[in-house]
C-alpha cells in the first residue's frame, strides 16, 4: 500500500551501476533509506536526481515495508523549492556541512515531528535570509535540544561552562570547562531565535573557534560522532 510522507534529504549514494540509495529524515518515521532503481540508467531518468540534493524538502509516495532496510518510492514532488540554498556558494557550504552532520547524528527510525518541523522551518529561514554567516552555529546549538544534551540555562555569575556535563559553573574544576570568548558567545546564542542572529558580531576566527568547541561538545555526548569532512570547506568559504 502506497502512503505519502514528507521528508528532508540527508545523503545519497550511488549503488551498483544505475541505482541510488537516498537517506532521508521523514515526518512520519524518522530516518528511512530508499532505493531508486535504474534512476541513473538514462538522461531522462537522471533528471529526477535533482530532487535529491542535500537537505531538499520533498513529499514522496512510498511503499513502506517495516522489515525492509531499503524502501521504495513511487512518486516524488518538492514541498518547498529553495531559491538560494543550492546556488549561493556560501549557503551551499553550510548545506554540505549540515547535511553531513545530520546524516551522522540522526539515527532514530521513529516519528519526531518537533524535530522534523525544526529542520524544515530553519532551512527555509536560511534559504530566505541574506545575513547568515552564524546560522550554522545556532542551528547546531538548537539541535542539541532534540538530541538530548541541550546546555542548561546560564546564570549571570557563571564564569565557566562544562562541556561534559552541559552545565554552567562558577568555578573551574575540569579539563572540559570553557570560558572567555566562547563562553560569552554561548550565553549570547542560548535562547535567541534565528531572527536575532543579526545582533551577533564575531570575526572568522571567533566563529571557527566556537564551531570547533560545538563539535567537541557533540563528540563528548555522542559516542560515535565523527568530525565532518566538509568542515574544511566551510572554514575556507567563511575565512
Amino acid at each position: 500500500m502506497y502512503t505519502k510522507n514528507n521528508c528532508i534529504v540527508l545523503s545519497k549514494l550511488k549503488y551498483k551501476d544505475y541505482d541510488l540509495i537516498v537517506k532521508c529524515y521523514t515526518q512520519e518515521r524518522g530516518v528511512v533509506s530508499y532505493i531508486l532503481r535504474g534512476i541513473l540508467r538514462s538522461k531522462k531518468s537522471q533528471t529526477k536526481t535533482v530532487y535529491f540534493q542535500s537537505l531538499s524538502q520533498l513529499q514522496i509516495e512510498e511503499n513502506y515495508r517495516p522489515n525492509n532496510s531499503l524502501q521504495s518510492i513511487r512518486e516524488i514532488k518538492p514541498t518547498y523549492i529553495y531559491k538560494t540554498l543550492h546556488t549561493n556558494i556560501y549557503k551551499s557550504a553550510i548545506v554540505l556541512f549540515l547535511s553531513e552532520i545530520l546524516s551522522n547524528v540522526l539515527k532514530e527510525e521513529e516519528k519526531n515531528e518537533d524535530l522534523f518541523n525544526y529542520l524544515e522551518a530553519s532551512l527555509q529561514y536560511l534559504d530566505a535570509e541574506d545575513s547568515f554567516s552564524n546560522f550554522h552555529l545556532l542551528f547546531l546549538l538548537k539541535l542539541t535540544r532534540y538530541l538530548g544534551f541541550q546546555p542548561d540555562y546560564p546564570k549571570k555569575e557563571s564564569q565557566y561552562f562544562n562541556l561534559q556535563s552541559g552545565t554552567f559553573q562558577t568555578y573551574n574544576n575540569s579539563i572540559y570547562t570553557i570560558s572567555g570568548q566562547n563562553l560569552t558567545l554561548l550565553k549570547s546564542l542560548l535562547g535567541i531565535n534565528f531572527e536575532d542572529l543579526i545582533t551577533i558580531r564575531i570575526n572568522a576566527k571567533q566563529r571557527q573557534d566556537f564551531l570547533n568547541m560545538l563539535l567537541y561538545y557533540f563528540e563528548l555526548h555522542l559516542g560515535d560522532f565523527k568530525k565532518p569532512k566538509s568542515l574544511q570547506v566551510l572554514n575556507d568559504v567563511f575565512h
